[in-house]
Formats: C-alpha cells, sequence, structure tokens
C-alpha cells in the first residue's frame, strides 16, 4: 500500500472578493493547500469566471467548483453545466447526485468530455440527512450513489469527517484502492476527526470557517499539516 498523503482545501465561502484573495494570496503557492473550492456564494456574487481570474492571479492550484449541490437536475442539463464549468475555468467539480442514477451517470460524461475532474459526493455532515437520522434519504443512497460513479469512471469522492460509519460503508463501495481520492468536509468547526480514517490514502480535507477566520492563513495550515502527518 502506498504511503498516506494528505492536503487541505481551503473553503472560499464568503461573498467578499477582498476576503478570498486574501486567503488565496497567503496560500497559492503553499505546498500542503491541494486547491480552491468555490461555491453557490462567490458564484452567485461575482460569476464563475470573475472568481477564478481573481484566483488565478495568485495561485496554479486547482479550482473546484461545489455547487451546493450539483446533479440533481434531469440529464439534459448535465451539458449546459458542463460547458459553463469549462468557459469559466473550473477544474474539478463536485457533484451531489439527489436526482438518480441516470442523471448522474449523464453528468458525469458531460463534465468528463470537457476535461473536468469530476467528484463525487453522497453523505453531508449535519444531521437529519439520512433516513436513520430523520432525514429524506434512504440509508443506503450514499453506497448506491458511489458505486455507480465508480463505474463511470470517477475516482474521487466526498466523504463527511462527522459520519465515519457512513464514509466507510461509502468508500468500500467505491473501492478502497491506492489512486482513489477523498475530499473531506467537517474539520474544524464542525469538529471531524481524520484519525478516525485510516482507510483513505489520498485525504483532502476541506476547511472553511477555521481557515476563513485564521489571522494568518498560512501559519494555520502549518500547523494543521503537523497535526495531520502525525496521523499514523
Amino acid at each position: 500500500m502506498s504511503a498516506k498523503t494528505w492536503s487541505i482545501i481551503p473553503a472560499l465561502d464568503v461573498t467578499e472578493l477582498d476576503a478570498m484573495v486574501r486567503v488565496v494570496r497567503a496560500l497559492g503557492d503553499h505546498p500542503f493547500v491541494h486547491g480552491f473550492k468555490l461555491g453557490f456564494s462567490m458564484g452567485l456574487t461575482h460569476g464563475l469566471p470573475r472568481a477564478v481570474e481573481a484566483i488565478r492571479a495568485h495561485s496554479d492550484k486547482p479550482v473546484i467548483y461545489d455547487h451546493q449541490k450539483a446533479a440533481t437536475d434531469i440529464p439534459a442539463t448535465g451539458a449546459l453545466f458542463a460547458r459553463v464549468m469549462a468557459h469559466a475555468g473550473i477544474d474539478e467539480v463536485i457533484l451531489f447526485p439527489q436526482a438518480g442514477p441516470v442523471t448522474l451517470r449523464a453528468w458525469i460524461e458531460a463534465l468528463h468530455e470537457q476535461g473536468r475532474k469530476v467528484i463525487v459526493g453522497g453523505a453531508m455532515t449535519h444531521p437529519g440527512y439520512l433516513d436513520r437520522e430523520g432525514g429524506f434519504l434512504l440509508d443506503a443512497a450514499p453506497e448506491r450513489m458511489y458505486g455507480i460513479a465508480r463505474e463511470a469512471g470517477v475516482r474521487a469522492f466526498v466523504m463527511p469527517l462527522t459520519k465515519p460509519d457512513v464514509a466507510q460503508a461509502a468508500a468500500l463501495a467505491a473501492g478502497l484502492e491506492p489512486d482513489m481520492e477523498y475530499y473531506s468536509p467537517g474539520y474544524g468547526s464542525q469538529g471531524g476527526d481524520p484519525a478516525r480514517f485510516p482507510f483513505f490514502q489520498r485525504h483532502h480535507v476541506i476547511v472553511g470557517r477555521a481557515l476563513l477566520g485564521a489571522d494568518d492563513p498560512a501559519a494555520w495550515v502549518d500547523a494543521q499539516r503537523a497535526l495531520l502527518e502525525a496521523i499514523v
């Protein structure tokens, strides 16, 4: 088995360009940062092309778009979404396929045709999501989502740090292979513990509020790097 690798992904969930740029400027070439995640707040406030341009002024690292949540529409809209991602310069795209397997396959294919990396999520960090938590989705839904995505050529998955039991079952459905990557929200303010995920070899930890509020983003990442790399 290959050596475990870690990275951090800042979640740039703000509305002010200056606040976003402050973080990107501080971390644009940091070796422990995989890339930068944009969400609807920047996309709807400023437009994705402008947000990506602002990031590109300070970093060549991947720009990840989290539509919160994409792939919840009809299959045919996947091609339009994929063209928008390519036009904006988005490198990696997160899908949460709550509209079903036909939509999931169509959106994956459309994004791959546009040369975008696809990351598929099925479980979220908060309570009240799955049926057993009082939520709307069947308990087995994440496993089905990940399994179908794997069959469609996806090698990257969102796994919540706050639900290690769900994440482990879903990861097994996706296939715990050395080249697979796992993107995990729930670190920092939500209290997720990466030490409970020894079965992930390539682990990107997504961080929002705790990092965005840091006085010195680079020093904050350095401190987390020491903690993460100490996990066996």
